[in-house]
């Protein structure tokens, strides 16, 4: 076992190489003091994104230990603080062990058999009486695939509901949003074994540092080899990655969309676009010049609070590189015209054509440890397997592996978001809220509306959790969840790929740990597959109820089909207050890695074509899978529209505003939670004219 202080030191001893040579293991353990483990049992890290593999000590039927996997590919047996010390909270004494039921505004202990009937019971009477749209489930990032596939299961298959989302769209939905912008599809371009074969690293608002310890450590062993990569490091604060840069560009909070302008300008304007790549695999060449064209960096610089000299360095680098390898993380996604900036990353690697080669890439990285996982299985915006909804071909494929009919599964509009779900419960159309292993009350926005959301006696809240946080002592029901290596995973495994070439599922079998003493918690599936059997037992979930858009203006269309590729969109504001483009300038930039074979496909379409071939398959015409409902679309032969201010000059998804609610406070009903209750007197702000813009900020399609 390491004597080594991996609190001061969290990245451990170095192990330098050269390019193109293989990560050497070091294995990194730790154990309770005179442990003497009776089984080793392997898992994988729920406590950050990085993906660590590593075996869990046990020993009377507790964790005491952990210890890294030399032959996994992530980290080779190295691990990080949160992987070392992390798993002690599973002893934590607050830990909740058994199901809370509500009785009299109170929460008290319950049976399983108790908590589960009740929660079924609910279930069945909604069914009966209004049908799948009243039932909601949000998930989180801390789960592993299996569980989130059950859910995607249970949810789409079984009851036919559309309301199911995850908290890793606070997170990470800049990411899978810019992923299917460039390449039309969600899923990473590149892999963590890159950093051994690239000569130039990026990291845009990524401190890997302290975010994903055991990735720096990958690229400290570059860096500290014989030939060190160039690192650039645009981030604002000086971390601990920043001292290692070769430049570093400490731009000014909400300035990244200027940057990335400036920076593309200088890749264009110095010859370092590779032109038959892009010739080959991407269009919209043109008029990403015509954009970036007067964003010099003399431009910028007054915007983003660095001097012009610095940008055109950071330029060189990556313009100039043979292996250039970018990592985008929160200070892109947590900012001004998030999904823009993330595009222009994309747009860097595809100019460069450091794609599909070692050492090169992008990786837009997740912030929570399955976000990943969460978007792949169809437990967030998409169908499991990165499936389009809006794709028939893709709906009727899933129907087959699922064995139900197509029309079963919700496919006539996008899977609805957490806040949409918040307005439906406001509204009275969802009465069954499942929220798992994430906190709503702490990490959504308007905290107050959400928690008087919750409270209402007509939504019946079910929250599964380790802990008793702020959203389960609002709950009506609180299951105790198994937390890492106290569950074991279902008998199959769904066939989904693993996150990134980083996540993988768990392999959780014999000699795994088992709950404590007293202590009745169960793992996320085994919760949900427990209560699908209840459910079972009683009315099958009735169709007639769900959500009806076929009658709205907004009715899904039939598919058209055109041979123009599906263009990825930069979408920000023009104009130089808001820091994307300079007066007068195009405030798109629409860049995409894909070129069209000149045949037809489903304009909706993304991912696997029924024919193959060697070049690209075809895209829908304008990247806005979501929003585009015409029959005909004017952006297969022009790019998405916009007028002064970001705004869409045609009509976008339209809203009905939310329903007024009256400002009389409730009675007190029997048995209702005794807690106090706020009630809104105004209409949730939400956009409800046809020509708001889908993004703050952004440009809406043309197709809209």
């Amino acid at each position: 076992m390491s004597r080594h202080d991996r609190i001061a030191d969290p990245w451990g001893p170095r192990t330098p190489i050269r390019r193109g040579e293989a990560w050497p293991a070091r294995v990194d353990s730790y154990l309770e003091p005179g442990a003497e483990p009776e089984a080793w049992v392997q898992t994988a890290s729920i406590l950050h994104s990085d993906g660590d593999a590593y075996d869990l000590a046990v020993q009377g039927g507790r964790i005491v230990g952990v210890r890294g996997r030399a032959v996994d590919r992530v980290n080779r047996g190295r691990l990080g603080p949160k992987d070392l010390f992390g798993w002690q909270a599973t002893h934590s004494p607050d830990r909740l062990a058994r199901p809370l039921v509500r009785r009299d505004g109170e929460l008290r202990e319950a049976s399983w058999d108790e908590a589960m009937e009740l929660v079924a019971e609910r279930t069945r009477a909604l069914l009966r009486e209004r049908g799948p749209s009243s039932i909601g489930f949000y998930t989180s990032g801390q789960l592993f695939l299996e569980e989130y596939y059950t859910l995607a299961v249970i949810a789409r298959a079984g009851i036919g509901t559309n309301h199911l989302d995850g908290n890793t769209r606070l997170c990470t939905a800049t990411a899978g949003e810019s992923l299917k912008e460039s390449f039309g599809c969600d899923g990473q371009p590149a892999s963590y074994d890159d950093v051994g074969h690239c000569d130039a690293l990026a990291l845009f608002g990524h401190n890997v540092a302290e975010t994903q310890p055991v990735l720096w450590a990958r690229m400290l062993d570059r860096l500290e080899g014989p030939d060190p990569p160039a690192l650039v490091v645009v981030d604002p604060r000086r971390t601990v990655s920043a001292a290692r840069a070769t430049v570093r560009v400490p731009l000014r909070p909400g300035t990244n969309l200027a940057f990335m302008n400036a920076l593309l300008h200088e890749v264009v304007a110095n010859g370092w676009v590779d032109e038959a790549y892009v010739a080959a695999h991407a269009v919209g060449l043109d008029e990403l010049r015509k954009t970036v064209e007067p964003c010099t960096p003399e431009w910028a610089a007054p915007i983003c609070g660095v001097d012009a000299g610095v940008i055109r360095a950071a330029a060189e680098v990556v313009g100039t590189a043979e292996r250039l390898l970018c990592t985008v993380l929160q200070g892109f996604y947590q900012a001004h015209q998030a999904t823009a900036a993330a595009c222009q990353v994309n747009n860097l690697v595809i100019l460069r054509g450091t794609l599909g080669r070692p050492g090169c890439g992008v990786l837009q990285m997740n912030g929570q440890p399955t976000a990943q996982n969460t978007r792949e299985t169809g437990a967030n915006g998409d169908l499991p397997g990165f499936r389009n909804w809006a794709n028939p071909a893709h709906v009727a494929d899933l129907a087959r592996v699922w064995n139900v009919e197509p029309d079963h599964i919700p496919h006539d509009g996008p899977p609805t978001h957490v806040m949409e779900m918040v307005r439906l419960m406001e509204e009275g159309e969802i009465g069954f809220f499942w929220i798992s292993a994430t906190n709503p009350l702490v990490s959504l926005p308007e905290a107050r509306r959400i928690r008087e959301v919750l409270a209402r006696d007509e939504v019946f809240v079910v929250v599964q959790d380790l802990f008793l946080t702020e959203t389960a002592a609002v709950a009506d029901i609180v299951l105790p969840a198994a937390t890492q290596g106290r569950r074991r995973a279902p008998s199959r495994t769904p066939t989904a790929r693993s996150t990134s070439r980083s996540r993988r599922s768990t392999r959780r079998g014999r000699g795994a740990p088992t709950s404590t003493s007293g202590s009745t918690t169960r793992a996320g599936w085994a919760s949900a597959t427990a209560t699908a059997s209840r459910w079972s037992s009683g009315t099958t979930p009735s169709r007639r109820s769900r959500r009806s858009r076929a009658a709205s203006p907004t009715a899904r269309a039939a598919t058209p089909t055109s041979p123009t590729t599906r263009c990825a969109t930069a979408r920000g504001s023009s104009g130089a207050a808001s820091g994307s483009t300079p007066a007068g300038g195009s405030s798109p930039t629409r860049t995409c890695a894909r070129r069209s074979a000149g045949t037809s496909s489903p304009a909706r379409s993304w991912g696997r074509t029924p024919t193959a071939r060697a070049t690209p398959r075809a895209r829908r015409c304008c990247g806005r899978a979501r929003t585009c409902r015409r029959t005909s679309c004017p952006a297969t032969t022009t790019r998405c529209g916009s007028t002064p201010g970001g705004r869409s000059s045609t009509s976008t998804r339209a809203r009905r505003p939310p329903a007024r609610r009256s400002s009389t406070p409730r009675r007190p009903t029997s048995g209702s939670r005794s807690r106090p209750r706020t009630r809104r007197t105004s209409a949730s702000p939400r956009a409800t004219s046809p020509t708001s813009s889908p993004r703050a900020g952004g440009c809406a399609p043309a197709c809209g």
